[in-house]
C-alpha cells in the first residue's frame, strides 16, 4: 500500500498547490491513500465545514 502524507496545508495557496499536485502524484505514483493535515486551511486558523466537505 502506498500512502502519501501531506503536512500542514495553509490557506488558499496551500489548497491551490494541493489541488494541482496531489491528483497528479496519485496517478503517477499509484498512491492508494492520501492523508493531509488540513487544520490550517482557513487562512491558517482552523478548517470550515465547507472545506471539510
Amino acid at each position: 500500500m502506498r500512502i502519501l502524507f501531506v503536512g500542514d496545508i495553509v490557506g488558499k495557496p496551500g489548497k491551490h498547490a494541493c489541488s494541482q499536485i496531489i491528483p497528479r502524484l496519485v496517478r503517477q505514483r499509484e498512491i492508494d491513500c492520501v492523508i493531509a493535515n488540513a487544520e490550517n486551511t482557513a487562512a491558517g486558523s482552523g478548517i470550515t465545514p465547507q472545506m471539510f466537505q
